[in-house]
């Protein structure tokens, strides 16, 4: 209100000032003469005035004018000018729309449109940095890969760009199933950008999936520097690796290498299972039965697996019966609730013949925890103690339709594996291989479902009375059960 009101005094006594002035100039007696071309032209002062301003107004349009033209020549000429400013302004704006519908056409899913609209970007902006990434990324919306790849090749030109392209490119080739091309353009990615989390993790697992194993450790240890992993995630997966490493040098006839790739694996990670194995039969090999039996221990303390089991039972292979069961209880005393111990100590009693502590082994097992292995063990048992063959062929027939136990899964695609891998043979996952028992559906037969898997050394013929049905056995193929019968030894 009170702006509005100054403003309103400043106008009036403008007016007031300006006809005050007018009126004086009016007043004045005198004036000019102006001889123009022979003509005389007799001015009053309130003239002069006039005439004067307009002198002015007409000099600085004259140089307006004058400006204007120069600016078109330069224009015409090709020199950078206002006009040729307007122009880009008016090219840019109309560039940044298409690039910004452009985007999202391809947030919405429309591929096509968006191809368009990145043609129109380019053709307004003359950035291909950016209209070139919405370009390949639309193009591999509708299905165009050839499009898409191209244009990522336009994007290596520039060092700015040039990890952008090498990624889509990678992608393309691993879409493709060209894993030889996408390792070699994941290695390139990761010199580029060595802390991209991304390109970390395919690399790691294309590594993996090609059993690079020594690159795979490379690529991890910068995992973690990078703080992409923690540190003992990293210690187990790099236990993993060296397993791998491991297994590979062994394949190569190098035992001692592969003795000494074992125990490290079993250093940095004592309670995964494959490489403690590998690391105890490496003492085994070594004659060290003292460290074999203290690297089994632990590992069978974490998780008993029926694997450790057997490589324990290979430290003394000749050992006698009472002996071995001696043994096997400093190995299991701590576990002793545990089913895979019931039905390890229910099969040493049976190679012993003593069939009724077998039983007390296995306990109520069969009951509250069925599965083809202890079913299996409780008709082994039956058959020891003398029952019919119907009892026997009871049990055996109750293992076929029973849960198979703990397998090694991939927790990713719930993959069962027969023995366990660093990688998963369905989805290609790394490390993500579990000791446990499968869903209810699943028929996939467990390893170490075997019967007797622990008899080392020990006599093959059961001593049974003549007239007994010589052996009944669950043969596991795949995923059919069948049962063999023999007959009756005379």
């Amino acid at each position: 209100m009170l702006w509005s009101l100054i403003k309103i005094l400043a106008f009036v006594l403008a007016v007031t000032a300006l006809t005050y002035g007018g009126t004086q100039l009016m007043e004045v007696d005198g004036g000019a003469t102006v001889d123009v071309a022979g003509q005389e032209f007799t001015l009053s002062p309130l003239e002069m005035v006039f005439a004067g301003v307009a002198l002015i107004v007409a000099v600085w349009l004259g140089l307006k004018l004058l400006t204007l033209c120069v600016a078109t020549f330069k224009f015409l000429n090709g020199d950078e000018t206002a006009i040729s400013r307007y122009f880009d302004r008016n090219r840019e704006r109309k560039g940044y729309e298409a690039l910004s519908e452009g985007m999202m056409a391809l947030a919405s899913g429309e591929g096509h449109l968006a191809m368009t609209k990145a043609a129109r970007a380019d053709k307004y902006l003359q950035q291909p940095q950016l209209t070139n990434l919405l370009t390949a990324q639309a193009a591999e919306m509708t299905g165009d890969r050839k499009t898409a790849e191209e244009t990522y090749k336009k994007l290596l030109a520039d060092n700015k760009t040039r990890f952008v392209g090498v990624r889509g490119i990678m992608k393309q080739k691993l879409t493709e199933g060209d894993t030889d091309t996408a390792m070699a353009l994941a290695q390139k990615a990761f010199a580029l950008k060595p802390k991209h989390e991304e390109t970390q993790d395919i690399l790691l697992r294309l590594q993996a999936e090609k059993s690079d194993w020594a690159g795979a450790r490379k690529t991890l240890g910068a995992k973690l520097k990078s703080g992409g992993l923690p540190r003992d995630v990293h210690k187990r997966r790099d236990a993993v690796l060296a397993l791998s490493e491991a297994r590979d040098i062994l394949g190569e006839g190098k035992t001692i290498e592969a003795r000494e790739a074992a125990i490290e694996a079993n250093r940095l990670s004592p309670d995964l299972i494959p490489a403690a194995i590998m690391a105890a039969r490496g003492y085994i090999g070594e004659g060290n039965a003292r460290y074999a039996t203290r690297v089994l221990t632990k590992v069978w303390n974490a998780q008993p697996h029926p694997d450790i089991a057997a490589a324990f039972a290979e430290i003394a292979p000749d050992e006698g019966t009472e002996a071995r069961l001696k043994r096997f209880k400093t190995l299991t005393k701590t576990s002793a609730g545990h089913p895979e111990t019931k039905m390890l100590m229910a099969e040493l009693y049976i190679s012993a013949e003593n069939f009724p502590e077998a039983k007390r082994a296995l306990g109520d097992l069969v009951e509250t925890e069925p599965t083809a292995r202890n079913l299996t063990l409780m008709a082994a048992i039956e058959r020891g103690e003398g029952a019919d063959d119907s009892v026997v062929r009871g049990w055996l027939t109750k293992a076929l339709t029973a849960p198979r136990g703990p397998q090694w899964i991939c927790e990713n695609c719930q993959h069962i594996h027969a023995t366990w891998a660093a990688t998963c043979d369905n989805c290609g996952s790394f490390d993500t291989m579990a000791w446990k028992t499968p869903p209810a559906s699943e028929v996939a037969m467990p390893a170490g479902t075997e019967m007797l898997p622990l008899i080392v050394g020990q006599a093959k013929e059961a001593a049974l009375p003549s007239t007994e049905v010589v052996e009944e056995a669950v043969v596991l193929e795949g995923e059919d059960a069948v049962i063999v019968d023999e007959q009756e030894a005379k």
